[in-house]
């Protein structure tokens, strides 16, 4: 079965999660482009590729995901101050693509509390085996892992609020497709939400040639149909990009 929830119903919801297609065809990966996978880790500055990982993690998972979460990233990924400007409500949906262990999920997940639901994609099982265990030990029960495709998230169309992608977008295999997949993840006036690192020298972040300029990420993005909305600045080495469909944008 290509979709996966990685925990059990007791972690997975307050009762039953929204609906999904847990009997959907696997997308397959199409066309070439920014890597393989997608986890929204800092990279830690040094090589991209790692001996023995998967999807550009390393061999010693439980390691990079301390680098991961230390304290410091919080200094300059600010993620209360991008949650609270993505103005989430309780009762919504949101989606994290490249969930890694949760930095953004569990965050999330408590802003929308216990009647939102947070589904919470990667496509590390690694990744979402430690997520899990995060959900279990806090008593977390509106956040779904998610073990999507390389190409596809895997997601049920029009089900999410707001989709989010943080220091991902340079892994998917085919830009405008994954990004036409999200968008057809969203519900009416759903937002998809976009912060990666800017393709210049900074104090963190991946090599600069495994970064997408923000103008190419927006060439694809205008070919996926999402039109821009709004773009925050309060990010010190990211772009911050918040859009809709086409049809649906002011």
């Amino acid at each position: 079965m290509a979709f996966l929830m990685s925990t059990t119903a007791s972690i997975s919801g307050h009762g039953a999660p929204p609906e999904h297609p847990a009997d959907k065809g696997g997308g397959k990966s199409e066309g070439k482009g920014h890597g393989g996978g997608q986890d929204h880790h800092p990279h830690p500055t040094g090589a991209h590729q790692f001996p023995g990982g998967h999807h550009g993690n390393p061999a010693d998972i439980e390691g990079y995901i301390q680098r991961m979460e230390e304290p410091g990233r919080a200094e300059w990924q600010k993620p209360d101050d991008v949650i609270q400007r993505l103005g989430l409500q309780p009762g919504q949906v949101a989606c994290d693509i490249g969930a890694g262990p949760g930095y953004f999920s569990l965050r999330l997940g408590r802003v929308l509390g216990p009647t939102g639901h947070v589904w919470a994609v990667d496509v590390e099982p690694r990744m979402l085996a430690a997520l899990g265990e995060r959900l279990a030990a806090q008593g977390i029960r509106n956040v779904t892992p998610v073990l999507g495709l390389p190409g596809d998230p895997l997601l049920p169309p029009a089900s999410c609020d707001l989709v989010l992608v943080v220091d991902t977008y340079h892994h998917f295999p085919d830009g405008v497709l994954y990004l036409r997949r999200l968008a057809e993840a969203l519900r009416p006036g759903g937002r998809l939400v976009n912060i990666d690192f800017q393709k210049r020298e900074t104090p963190v972040g991946p090599p600069i040639e495994h970064r997408i300029a923000r103008e190419d990420f927006l060439r694809d993005a205008r070919a996926a149909g999402l039109t821009v909305v709004d773009e925050p600045t309060l990010l010190p080495y990211q772009y911050f990009v918040i859009l809709r469909s086409g049809t649906l944008a002011r």
